[in-house]
């Protein structure tokens, strides 16, 4: 790019970073009204574009861009931004530039692309790798296959049948001196993450897996870290930070060891399903090392968490021993028969049985009787040679009941392996970061070295930043979680009141007395129609009626997105069309998921309610 073009982008930059909204750098959620799913990957850009053009840098402009991409996860308003500044300066296209905290994960993307199309990888490098790069590990759990290469110039690097990657630390990330002959650059930086460009048209197929593996297994730089990224290169001040990461550290952990009863080490990652891939990941390198030969079985309810789903589906596909199973826990379904039921099948063959399950369920926010799932997963079963089958491991997703101590000495799963995993943009931050994060009961404990190991292999370890949050957020979680049920209690009692005739999924309160006491509830307006097809079309539209309804009148409070454990409002959203994206279309819901917090205006949301009822 010419240098007075370069000057342009920055300076326009420059002034965007001023006159930003405050949410592209605070918040974890994005907003589906403003979002359109099948324009998520571009449609923010052409619209920025369109205000760099025009040098339009009013902040009301830059407010009403539409969401970037579906979750913070995958990208984010200010990741966006930085790729294009990136793109810009490197005369490339936007989408051919991505970010990453991760420093590992880009390269396991091209790997993964690579191994399914059965296609050599050479990974080139100067000095020396990240020290948590276990070349073994990759080629022996993930199965990737490689060459590596040290070289001292890149002009060494020759042509090559297959992809060759280029991974450089350096201070400038955003400094690529290209050449035809490396298909990805990867610049990393231990304090920011990295960037990845895509270099030639040949390799745009890649774009789409390097951003998914991205969406499903860590998440893009961090806003925060995007900023520093682009403060210095308009040439703004540093921002100060937080240098106390040890002490942060120690705190979180003791925090998550007092809410969990748990007297085991804890890990902390990037987010939630960081955490879930350094779990199943860890778990398959354990299953190969202690029970060679044997198949392992993830099991996992269809309509859990598009994420949950997709990445246990996504470890299956990479690896030729790993299974997914499905368990059916929704919907008339019982967790505890179902458990029973795949369990037996995997002993009959001699297999190693990995559930993940949520407790309460999502959305219909279901709980299993628990003395008869500690008796299901405590059971001695049998191979067909008259064996002892190998014991499950129950991995246990309390994302929505972080506080129920389910991993002590006395508690339910003390008898069975359980490792519990909580989304930390929940209530562990109150949605301020997507930190998240895993413990396992006395059973369990010698399983999260091996996850530890992957977390730190994926370099998914929580930011420096991200530890600070969670720090200030933990010691009040549980206050917080009280505060916010109360409010749900008192909703939900409302809307049986006003609308009788309407279904809600919500816990019973002898279950909340037990210590189940999430702050999220389904809804199953009443509908209209002759045919089932009339039906459900009918309550489609009146979900959305009564969603557009609280968002634009209570717009300070109510919001149309996923988000649970916030620290204020309260946020509506149909899980069909966001948490359940990769759900297969028979197992969603399409339903109204109302999460409410501690801190909210209850008489205002009850009164556009009842509103809502009086035009039904």
């Amino acid at each position: 790019m010419k240098v007075m073009e370069g000057n342009n982008v920055l300076n326009y930059i420059n002034g965007v970073l001023d006159n930003m909204p405050t949410g592209w750098l605070n918040l974890t959620t994005h907003r589906l009204d403003i979002y359109e799913e099948k324009l998520a990957k571009t449609q923010f850009l052409e619209q920025f574009e369109g205000l760099f053009i025009s040098n339009n840098l009013n902040a009301s402009a830059l407010n009403e861009l539409p969401t970037a991409y579906d979750y913070i996860r995958l990208g984010h308003p200010l990741s966006c931004v930085l790729e294009w500044v990136v793109a810009k300066l490197n005369n490339q296209k936007p989408e051919n530039i991505i970010s990453f905290s991760s420093q590992t994960t880009p390269i396991l993307a091209v790997l993964r692309k690579n191994l399914l199309a059965n296609k050599n990888t050479q990974l080139i490098y100067k000095d020396k790798l990240p020290d948590f790069f276990d070349a073994d590990v990759i080629r022996s759990i993930y199965g990737y296959k490689f060459d590596l290469k040290n070289i001292a110039q890149v002009e060494e690097v020759s042509a090559f049948e297959g992809s060759t990657i280029y991974i450089s630390e350096q201070d400038n990330i955003c400094d690529f001196s290209l050449t035809p002959t490396i298909d990805f650059y990867i610049n990393t930086n231990e304090q920011l993450g990295s960037i990845v460009l895509v270099n030639g048209e040949q390799n745009d197929d890649y774009i789409s897996e390097i951003q998914h593996v991205r969406r499903r297994e860590t998440i893009a730089m961090t806003p925060a870290n995007c900023l520093e990224v682009l403060n210095t290169l308009t040439g703004k001040s540093p921002s100060e930070k937080d240098n106390n990461i040890g002490n942060n550290k120690a705190s979180v952990l003791e925090s998550i060891k007092e809410i969990t009863g748990s007297n085991t080490k804890a890990v902390v990652g990037s987010s939630g399903l960081s955490i879930q891939y350094a779990i199943a990941m860890g778990l398959v390198h354990h299953g190969l090392e202690n029970h060679k030969g044997k198949g392992i079985k993830f099991i996992v309810p269809p309509n859990c968490y598009g994420g949950t789903n997709d990445q246990a589906r996504r470890v299956a596909a990479c690896i030729d021993n790993v299974e997914v199973m499905d368990l059916p826990v929704d919907g008339g379904n019982d967790m505890v028969q179902s458990i029973d039921t795949v369990l037996e099948k995997i002993a009959s063959e001699d297999a190693v049985p990995y559930i993940i399950a949520e407790i309460p369920t999502n959305p219909r926010v279901e709980v299993p009787d628990l003395i008869k799932l500690k008796e299901v997963l405590s059971k001695e079963r049998k191979t067909l040679a008259g064996t002892v089958a190998v014991d499950p491991v129950f991995i246990l997703d309390q994302t929505f009941c972080p506080n129920t101590q389910f991993l002590g000495d006395d508690e339910i799963l003390s008898s069975t392996k359980t490792i519990s995993y909580v989304s930390g943009s929940k209530f562990p931050s109150g949605g301020k970061c997507t930190a998240g994060y895993c413990v396992a009961n006395i059973k369990a404990e010698a399983l999260m070295e091996k996850i530890e190991l992957h977390l730190r292999l994926c370099n998914n370890e929580a930011t420096a930043l991200q530890y600070e949050i969670l720090a200030k957020q933990m010691p009040s979680m549980n206050q917080r979680i009280q505060d916010a049920y109360n409010n749900t209690r008192e909703f939900v009692n409302f809307i049986k009141e006003t609308l009788p005739e309407a279904k809600i999924n919500f816990v019973s309160e002898e279950l909340a007395n037990k210590g189940f006491t999430p702050s999220v509830f389904s809804l199953d307006l009443p509908t209209k129609g002759s045919t089932d097809e009339e039906k459900e079309s009918y309550k489609r539209d009146l979900n959305h009626s009564l969603i557009n309804s609280m968002i634009n009148k209570i717009p300070n409070e109510s919001k149309y997105c996923v988000s649970y454990g916030q620290l204020k409002g309260c946020y509506w959203t149909i899980p069909a069309t966001s948490t359940q994206g990769t759900t297969k279309e028979g197992d969603k819901d399409y339903i109204a998921r109302v999460a409410l917090s501690p801190d909210m205006d209850m008489e205002l949301h009850k009164k556009v309610f009842l509103d809502f009822v009086a035009n039904l």
